[in-house]
């Protein structure tokens, strides 16, 4: 997820927002993996990766959709973008 954050003006506020959006991620769906994965340099923009092992493409989908809208309800950051990919054991 590609985000824009509101009324940040340092690395330090950047990580005051982010961390708790992760943390309620993390605590909300436990079996997921999330992570601030990109534009570390940068403070008014961060990208949030959010990884999921299932046996059924679609509860994949379903639980990554789930924690797109808990992270795009926040109001002090704005959702750019969204992107969902999906491996299977035949791709390497």
């Amino acid at each position: 997820m590609d985000i824009l954050l509101g009324d940040v003006h340092s690395l330090k506020q950047k990580r005051s927002v982010v961390r708790p959006i992760i943390a309620e991620v993390q605590r909300r769906y436990p079996g997921v993996a999330v992570a601030e994965t990109g534009h570390l340099d940068l403070h008014r923009r961060t990208e949030i990766g959010i990884a999921v092992v299932s046996a059924s493409a679609a509860n994949c989908a379903e639980l990554l959709d789930a924690c797109e809208r808990l992270v795009a309800f926040h109001p002090e950051i704005e959702l750019l973008a969204a992107r969902q990919r999906l491996y299977n054991e035949d791709e390497d």
